[in-house]
């Protein structure tokens, strides 16, 4: 193997010598590829010719998504590309897709630049559905076919009829449709199943998404043509009732679908309202802006402007204005800070949402309306009447539904003790609890890789007016630092805003302990366990002080620091004559014969089986590096991975405590763990 240095100049001086990249590809291809090709030959050539990188440019509109932009193919073909033609490029990809004929990559990127940089759609179409052969459970694969039929309807020759846009559309709605529901069954690594079931590390959004940007493509295209599209879309009117003004009654093939959309969009929207809401892909990296601008488009055009055709449900012009607003769920009430709504709006969704419980008694009704309210106050609005109904909820909390995370976080924001002193009525832990449950069953498949931003943080007073909105401590914080808003993300990730003097003030900071890497806040002399914002802090027992926020799943820890009484004396045995510290004993070590982990390796190595989910956890942890992660993950089988994880934490207690910990978290490991120290 040569240096990529190296080989970057020998192709260089093989191109300046005449010999074409196209044609070093193919015999490449030709030379390595005869027979039964090795496994790392293939991830080899599939790296040269289908990874993509990530763009070099910044984006200058929003710093945190620079990382989002890839290129559109490998820098291979790219170069054949620039140095030669497209055609060459396509060859290249095509005796790929040909050589290797299980492998469903090659005719995908022939697919993609097919319909991206040729615009034959039939090609491109061909080589989609030829990748979806090769691996039908894929949700990524199946985005490929969705993709070639959306940019053929967004490149349609102008002008098209209506029924060519609707075919066209039919076919990219299937194909959305599919692979939305592939990626229903995907499951996380920590979510695995049968052994069979397609496992992803992240929840795939793409069909979804797609389906909304054919919809907006759809609506664009024929209500351009025809005003009478408008109304038949959002199903204002029925579409057989104006064939005779549309001039084609054969459009009405097409009833079914036309008669899906609205609903579809609107349950879709609903969906990326708590996904753009609840969470973001990481600590450090927003959601690319062009989603919700999007999605908001499409709501606008079929749901939020014209009530469907017999909308007659009690309380249904209500629910219409709520969508106008798009605040007629709990998620949507939940964003309207970020999205900046007028404090007029706002009173006016608050007095809907009160008319609504009040005609239909309805337990969601009464949390949205609290939650407005709520909303209301971190704006500091005077409003005509105060929210008197919090003694109506209380009574209503076992009513909760058990997919209902928001609802259950409303109870315990209510609840939650105003200082650490006060008494609480509920027991907290199993409020905690309940929320957890709840966050599994409702978002958990969906959310499953993604940073869960705080909603809500404890403040200082008393009643609603101690919830404070995330949207109220940015503002504070830009306010008095000169920081900009496009690199916001960052404070979650360094925590930086807690050290501002205005947030410190306006926080309740509550105390608590660090024990076996978990952190506790103590409230009314009970131990509220709870999660932390950066686990890095859990590194080493201790007394604590911090800030608790609420995400959608739960309260979790913020700026997790030493109590000020522990540093004093820490210094102070500091500056004294040294004295023997005997360090803390490991809960997994026995003082006489060792760590769990070195005692029961061999078992350990042989009998553990979700590998990949430990080694998730400890990099996600921080306890291995990305080299170590990669290069366990590589190994073949189970028990050479268990074997590479084990090594790579012998110089580490805290590392073999982690793996402890998390073997006793896993359903599927309990037996063999409580089996183990049974034998001790």
């Amino acid at each position: 193997m040569a240096h990529p240095m190296i080989a970057k100049c020998c192709t260089e001086l093989m191109v300046e010598a005449g010999v074409a990249r196209s044609n070093t590809a193919r015999n490449l291809l030709n030379t390595l590829c005869r027979d039964e090709v090795p496994a790392f030959l293939v991830g080899f050539v599939k790296d040269m010719l289908t990874r993509r990188r990530p763009k070099i440019e910044e984006n200058q509109i929003n710093s945190t998504e620079m990382k989002e932009e890839q290129e559109r193919f490998s820098r291979l073909i790219l170069d054949i590309q620039r140095t030669e033609d497209y055609v060459q490029s396509a060859s290249v990809l095509k005796m790929a897709s040909k050589k290797f004929d299980q492998n469903p990559f090659f005719p995908q990127a022939l697919a993609r630049f097919y319909y991206t940089e040729l615009k034959d759609y039939n090609l491109a179409e061909m080589w989609a559905k030829r990748a979806k052969e090769r691996d039908p459970q894929s949700s990524f694969i199946t985005d490929t076919l969705g993709q070639v039929h959306k940019n053929h309807l967004k490149n349609i020759e102008h002008p098209a009829n209506p029924r060519e846009i609707l075919q066209l559309a039919a076919k990219a709605i299937k194909a959305f449709k599919d692979e939305e529901q592939l990626a229903e069954n995907e499951r996380g690594i920590e979510m695995k199943g049968d052994g069979e079931t397609k496992i992803s590390h992240v929840f795939n959004n793409r069909g979804m998404f797609g389906y909304l940007q054919v919809c907006n493509l759809v609506y664009d295209r024929l209500v351009s043509q025809n005003e009478t599209w408008r109304e038949v879309l959002t199903k204002k009117v029925s579409l057989q009732s104006v064939l005779g003004s549309l001039g084609d009654n054969k459009l009405f093939r097409f009833n079914h679908l036309i008669n899906s959309l609205r609903d579809e969009v609107e349950r879709k929207c609903a969906f990326f309202d708590k996904y753009l809401t609840y969470s973001k892909p990481d600590m450090k990296k927003d959601d690319p802006s062009y989603i919700s601008r999007d999605t908001s488009d499409c709501y606008r055009k079929y749901v939020g402007d014209y009530p469907p055709k017999h909308f007659k449900d009690k309380g249904a012009d209500l629910i219409q204005k709520l969508k106008q607003n798009r605040a007629d769920t709990s998620a949507g009430v939940l964003s309207c800070l970020d999205r900046e709504c007028a404090e007029s709006d706002l009173k006016e969704i608050t007095t809907w949402w009160e008319e609504i419980f009040s005609q239909r008694d309805s337990v969601s009704a009464l949390a949205n309306y609290i939650l407005n309210h709520i909303v209301l106050k971190n704006l500091r609005a005077m409003f005509p009447s105060d929210c008197n109904d919090l003694t109506v909820f209380k009574p209503k909390m076992p009513l909760i539904p058990e997919d209902s995370p928001e609802l259950q976080m409303l109870t315990l924001l209510l609840c939650w003790p105003s200082d650490s002193k006060e008494k609480c009525v509920l027991d907290l832990n199993e409020l905690i609890l309940l929320m957890h449950h709840s966050y599994e069953r409702a978002y958990k498949i969906h959310f499953r890789s993604r940073y869960l931003t705080p909603l809500f943080f404890i403040g200082k007073g008393q009643d609603l007016s101690r919830i404070v909105h995330r949207k109220v401590l940015k503002e504070m914080f830009l306010e008095q630092n000169e920081e900009t808003i496009q690199d916001w993300s960052n404070n979650w990730s360094n925590e930086k805003i807690f050290k501002d003097p205005t947030i410190q003030a306006r926080l309740l900071k509550v105390e608590g302990v660090v024990r076996n890497y978990r952190v506790y806040a103590r409230i009314d002399g009970k131990e509220i366990e709870m999660d932390a914002n950066l686990r890095n802090s859990l590194w080493r027992s201790r007394q604590v002080s911090f800030y608790i926020g609420f995400t959608i799943r739960g309260p979790v820890a913020f700026a997790i620091q030493t109590k000020p009484a522990e540093k004093v004396q820490s210094s102070a045995m500091a500056s004294s004559e040294p004295k023997e510290i005997k360090p803390q004993l490991s809960p997994w070590t026995d003082k006489n014969r060792g760590h769990f982990v070195d005692l029961h390796q061999t078992d350990l190595i042989n009998r553990v089986i979700d590998t990949e989910g430990i080694l998730l956890k400890l990099k996600n942890r921080g306890l291995i590096s990305n080299e170590n992660y990669e290069a366990v993950r590589a190994l073949k089988s189970r028990k050479d991975q268990m074997s590479g994880i084990i090594q790579s934490l012998t110089s580490s207690t805290m590392g073999k405590d982690a793996l402890c910990d998390i073997l006793r978290r896993m359903k599927s490991m309990r037996p063999l763990i409580n089996e183990l120290e049974g034998s001790d």
